[in-house]
């Protein structure tokens, strides 16, 4: 077991649960988006959510379960669906039923600790429980993100630049390429997204200007800023930039997090130098996924306020059976995290490569 070999007393459990949320906020990028659930005790470790499909929908995949108009070729389906709303003089039509959608997901318990000896509480100069604490923090937004990741590169709504599939990814993020995913979120009814959770270890969310956001690694940020017309967050005329915002272009605004890793020589059908694209081995290109999101797509358990955290603060000096003399003290924290899936339709799991930097 790895203990810290060399703190001083620790702060009251309040306090703790305040520092390490102040320092897991501002380090959130995902973990801010969708819709956020607080989610009573004693409630089951299950989560369920349920949405019904609009008229003329069906639940086959993430397109059907968002459109009103069924593909149909040669056929005028916006009159198809005046004609079956006409009735007859004195006759009652017949009663329709709605559909029900359910998405599930169990909650799952993490947790992360610390160690520290009683030399390192008595003789060390530093306040090494509350760094712990602020590490603990870092460290809780991490897996959360992570979390949040996992999940969305799960999404079935994919699109690939110059190519069919992660293997044959062989172009960097361009408009064109943007442009065709808004085309599927705006037919699916995907709303932009127009409020975000606050950037404070309180719940609540703020509302922000709209647009389609695009979560990507900071690594994308070079051809970002090539996009036409793209206006960087510095310069915008009206209305405050999003945490990690780097700028807009038409209906999309940028989010970059180092935190969201590429997948490494993984255009396995393409050769990096023929298209100019970075490679780990200089051979096939790296891959970056990016998320392209409206409004309320998903949603998440949001880490927030004194309910949020269950931490743990063990100062040297407590003896027990398994630490006799009190020589241990211990820094940590657990949470419970879920993060669901709600409408694959109104958000996009997107791939590209990156140019080569000269």
């Amino acid at each position: 077991m790895a203990i810290q070999n060399y703190s001083l007393a620790n702060p009251r459990l309040g306090k703790f649960k305040g520092e390490i949320l102040k320092h897991a906020v501002p380090l959130e990028v995902l973990s801010r988006t969708g819709r956020q659930i607080q989610f009573p005790k004693n409630m089951s470790d299950t989560y369920v959510a349920r949405r019904f499909l609009p008229y003329g929908a069906t639940s086959t995949d993430q397109n059907t379960q968002n459109r009103f108009f069924a593909d149909n070729s040669g056929v005028d389906r916006g009159n198809v669906i005046v004609q079956g709303h006409q009735v007859q003089e004195g006759v009652t039509p017949q009663p329709d039923s709605i559909q029900p959608v359910d998405v599930t997901v169990v909650i799952v318990e993490y947790a992360c600790l610390y160690g520290y000896t009683d030399k390192t509480a008595d003789l060390y100069e530093d306040d090494v429980p509350k760094e712990m604490a602020q590490i603990v923090g870092e460290r809780v937004t991490l897996v959360n993100e992570m979390i949040a990741w996992g999940a969305l590169r799960a999404g079935t709504n994919t699109f690939y630049s110059g190519g069919t599939s992660i293997a044959s990814v062989s172009a960097t993020i361009t408009l064109g390429f943007l442009r065709k995913i808004a085309k599927n979120l705006q037919a699916n009814h995907a709303k932009p997204m127009n409020r975000v959770l606050k950037a404070s270890p309180l719940y609540g969310t703020d509302a922000v200007a709209e647009g389609y956001t695009v979560y990507c690694h900071t690594d994308m940020e070079p051809d970002i800023r090539d996009l036409p017309n793209f206006v960087p967050a510095e310069k915008y005329a009206s209305g405050k930039p999003l945490p990690n915002e780097i700028g807009k272009c038409e209906r999309f605004r940028f989010i970059t997090s180092p935190d969201l890793p590429p997948l490494q020589d993984a255009a396995t059908s393409v050769t990096a130098a023929t298209f100019n694209l970075q490679s780990l081995s200089s051979n096939h290109p790296d891959v970056y996924p990016f998320i392209v999101a409206g409004q309320d797509a998903w949603s998440q358990l949001a880490v927030r306020g004194l309910e949020g955290l269950d931490p743990t603060v063990l100062p040297p000096g407590e003896k027990s059976k398994s630490d006799p003399h009190g020589q241990r003290g211990y820094v940590g924290t657990k949470w419970w995290k879920a993060f669901l899936l709600e409408n694959q339709g109104w958000f996009a799991v997107a791939y590209a490569g990156i140019k080569v930097l000269s």
